[in-house]
């Protein structure tokens, strides 16, 4: 068998497409996951990833020459890093790149869903708004707490925006993180018993899979939400959806989800929930910053060079 003469780099997902332009022109063969061949897993050197999508071992160990996993998103849990580490395989991520934009999208499904703002632009364009009538008032946000799950670097920029609106601000994570100036509660139920609204902005991996459950999800309550940035893999969806029908939670906010895309019909008959279809990090600004960061990280690897913003081990 004969050697590409151009180092290869596989596209790991279809949504990753409109990167194989941008990667020839920097003069490498790509790849394409959904339709590789024999001969071209024997020559991958490299591997452009959406870090959310499971990469098996099964299927990375079939690639002899792969060297690095370039993700384009901030997220990586679909890569067992200390897997890849141990064998020798470089995993970067964007790093810190979208955290202001998925930050202002938390803000924005908090407002959406506290002041019912979906449900009011329905009442006006399905013509419920009456003379004399309109939505009952809802309680404001000043004044009211908001808790973060994982105070990186969304969790602080989500922090700072609810500061400015006159909330009180506390957190937990697992690990303490000095000097950050904002009380970390004892636990997560703690955090969320005593929280108007909870946001989840942390890293996911097995950990914290299912860790807002049920016990958290009442803590918040009837007259709480929960808003959701993060992964999918950290509420227990099943226990949410139940709890925003029965009313043992008041709203939600998300963003991620169990499954992806999540089934409309899920969702058909769930009061109290505004819904976006995992957007919160994809504005035009920070897709390009991440975009070129991934390609970056592909060149610096493949032109033998430390590679910009590695996975912290």
């Amino acid at each position: 068998m004969i050697s590409s003469p151009k180092p290869v780099v596989l596209l790991s997902n279809q949504m990753l497409s409109p990167m194989q332009q941008a990667l020839e022109a920097q003069g490498y063969e790509v790849a394409r996951r959904w339709e590789l061949t024999p001969q071209q897993a024997a020559e991958v050197r490299a591997i452009v990833h959406a870090g959310e999508i499971p990469l098996p071992a099964e299927f990375l160990e079939g690639l002899p020459k792969l060297g690095l996993i370039a993700c384009v998103s901030v997220g990586y849990d679909g890569v067992d890093v200390p897997w890849c580490r141990a064998l020798g395989l470089e995993v970067t991520h964007a790093q810190g790149l979208n955290a202001e934009d998925v930050a202002d999208h938390a803000i924005g499904l908090m407002i959406a869903g506290w002041r019912n703002l979906t449900a009011g632009e329905a009442m006006v364009r399905s013509g419920g708004w009456q003379k004399g009538e309109r939505m009952g008032p809802r309680p404001s946000l000043r004044g009211r707490k908001l808790g973060v799950m994982g105070l990186g670097a969304i969790g602080e920029a989500v922090a700072v925006r609810a500061e400015a609106f006159g909330m009180e601000v506390a957190w937990w994570g697992p690990r303490e993180k000095p000097g950050v100036g904002r009380p970390r509660a004892e636990s997560l139920l703690k955090l969320a018993a005593d929280s108007d609204v909870l946001v989840v902005a942390c890293r996911a991996d097995e950990t914290n899979r299912k860790m807002v459950d049920q016990a958290v999800i009442e803590a918040v309550g009837a007259r709480g939400m929960i808003v959701n940035v993060a992964r999918g893999s950290i509420i227990d969806e099943d226990a949410l959806i139940a709890a925003l029908k029965d009313g043992r939670l008041g709203r939600a906010g998300l963003d991620v989800f169990e499954t992806e895309p999540t089934p409309a019909e899920r969702w058909a008959d769930v009061p109290n929930a505004v819904l976006t279809p995992h957007s919160a990090g994809g504005t035009s600004d920070s897709v390009v910053r991440m975009v070129a960061q991934a390609l970056e990280n592909v060149r610096l690897f493949l032109s033998g060079e430390p590679v910009m913003s590695p996975v912290a081990a």
